[in-house]
């Protein structure tokens, strides 16, 4: 298993954002912090807030107040592509790819190098540079994919590939996955949990926004739970089982929780986590804890 860096600051943390729209108010006060080589699981129901705050997070929206740190900076992202130069990417639940066009292109699109012709006053796009690096992000990944593919002709799973790549190829320290296995085979599952397991090993933190809690267990090292605009628990992965997120989820607290806790089992462990399992605490330990046990 891969340790965790060990880190004294948080890559990222958002403190207290708040947005509306409306009437409707869609965070209420949110903060989490996600350390550097860190797999983070943003767990919740639909309308949680979870892609809203991650949409704040990577300049989409604008939040009411509240603020973002970045190596313990202060920073704001008016727009995604401040947030992009600052090393976040967003790896969208529909890929965000161009079927018509191939694999190289997609993974340089918008930014795609340039080479002189006839000196400085004539550039056209460097293609053999472009098909050379998307090599070379896509064997980081152990996924081998034809550069001049057109994506119309890939896998759910390769498109996938193609979209964390493209985070790659930029230099990403932060990547946010958006229901990564909404579009993914039973088989293309497990394949993204060892892509997961490598961007660990490369030192990229990855924020995973999912409603599934088996794939949180089976690659985060911590979550927040999320309800209504609010998160209303902060865990370790081996100090929480899915019963007791699937409560927090449904009812915003483990008051009244009484299921049994139970150890999760090994083979649930072989990817993504950076702890050996430990006794899950009882539920009754964990009332009136649900805020921070992760700093515990």
């Amino acid at each position: 298993m891969t340790e965790t860096p060990p880190s004294t600051e948080p890559l990222v943390e958002l403190n207290n954002i708040k947005i509306t729209f409306g009437a409707v108010t869609a965070l209420r006060g949110v903060s989490i912090d996600v350390q550097p080589g860190e797999t983070f699981a943003l767990l919740g129901d639909n309308a949680a807030g979870k892609s809203t705050l991650m949409k704040v997070l990577t300049g989409v929206y604008q939040p009411d107040s509240g603020s973002i740190r970045l190596d313990g900076k202060p920073v704001e992202f008016p727009t995604p592509a401040v947030s992009r130069s600052a090393g976040i990417e967003m790896v969208y639940q529909d890929f965000a790819l161009a079927d018509n066009l191939d694999v190289r292109t997609n993974i340089f699109l918008g930014r795609e190098p340039q080479k002189n012709i006839l000196g400085p006053f004539v550039r056209i796009i460097d293609r053999k540079r472009m098909e050379a690096e998307t090599n070379k992000v896509l064997e980081r990944l152990d996924i081998p994919i034809n550069p001049r593919l057109k994506v119309k002709r890939l896998s759910g799973g390769q498109r996938q590939a193609v979209a964390i790549g493209r985070a790659l190829a930029f230099d990403a320290r932060l990547i946010v996955m958006d229901e990564p296995t909404a579009n993914l085979s039973v088989a293309k599952v497990d394949k993204l949990i060892e892509v997961t397991q490598k961007l660990k090993d490369l030192g990229i933190a990855v924020i995973i926004i999912t409603h599934r809690l088996d794939e949180a267990f089976a690659v985060a090292d911590r979550c927040a739970v999320m309800r209504q605009g609010e998160v209303v628990g902060r865990f370790r992965m081996d100090e929480i089982t899915e019963s007791e997120i699937a409560h927090l989820i449904s009812q915003g607290t483990l008051e009244g929780y009484s299921g049994t806790a139970a150890a999760i089992p090994d083979e649930r462990r072989k990817i993504g986590s950076t702890t050996a399992p430990k006794a899950v605490p009882n539920a009754t330990e964990a009332i009136g804890q649900t805020t921070n046990r992760s700093e515990a």
